[in-house]
């Protein structure tokens, strides 16, 4: 059965202050990260071995468990790559395009997202999503690390709103670090995931009109 693994990061972790600390970066990928991880794998053989005994009475809990934890490493292991040293600034190209079309410019949507991530009540993420139904983007709140996403969306750009993610660094003023990760978002990384997932068809016909 395959295992999750905790992936590397692709720079050192101070590379992204001073915007995000090295040692929030420490903490956050090689502690809570892992944790996922760990949780994940742990779900998963649990339901292996209730497949195994046919007993499956701890299956609500094991399939909650398995949906926090996955969800928790597939957005982390997202959030590093979409980060990148000496980046920030905007996009370009068909997803600068999009991003006029759907929020009506750059600081409408960068705006939006930012707000997001304010209003998450407790623990959550603000992700730049893609919805292939409608085809457009759409910034979306995630709860804890899997609900209250529209179903198949993509995220191709995750914020993370958890206090584990700034209040070493901010402490409360968590817009600060909202503000702050605006210098460190790798567009082409983003770019890149935007055009993977913008020609994606669900087959839905009559799920929007043709407009």
């Amino acid at each position: 059965m395959p295992k999750y693994t905790l992936p590397e990061l692709q720079y050192d972790y101070g590379a992204l202050e001073p915007h995000i600390s090295g040692k929030i970066m420490q903490l956050h990928h090689d502690k809570h990260h892992a944790a996922y991880v760990a949780g994940a794998n742990t779900a998963t053989e649990g339901l292996a071995e209730a497949r195994a005994k046919n007993d499956f009475a701890k299956i609500a809990a094991l399939e909650k468990a398995l949906a926090f934890h996955t969800s928790g490493h597939i957005l982390h292991s997202l959030f590093w790559q979409n980060l990148a040293p000496k980046s920030g600034g905007e996009p370009t190209g068909p997803l600068a395009a999009q991003i006029t079309t759907d929020f009506g410019g750059f600081a409408g949507f960068r705006n939006q997202l930012t707000n997001a991530a304010m209003t998450i009540m407790g623990s959550g993420w603000a992700t730049l999503a893609w919805e292939p139904v409608a085809k457009r983007l759409m910034t979306t709140q995630i709860h804890d690390h899997q609900s209250e996403m529209s179903q198949a969306a993509i995220p191709i750009l995750v914020l993370d709103a958890w206090e584990h993610a700034y209040y070493l660094q901010y402490g409360p003023e968590k817009k600060s670090f909202f503000e702050a990760i605006w210098n460190v978002w790798s567009w082409p990384d983003i770019a890149q995931r935007f055009e993977k997932v913008r020609g994606l068809d669900l087959g839905l016909r009559g799920a929007t009109d043709s407009r």
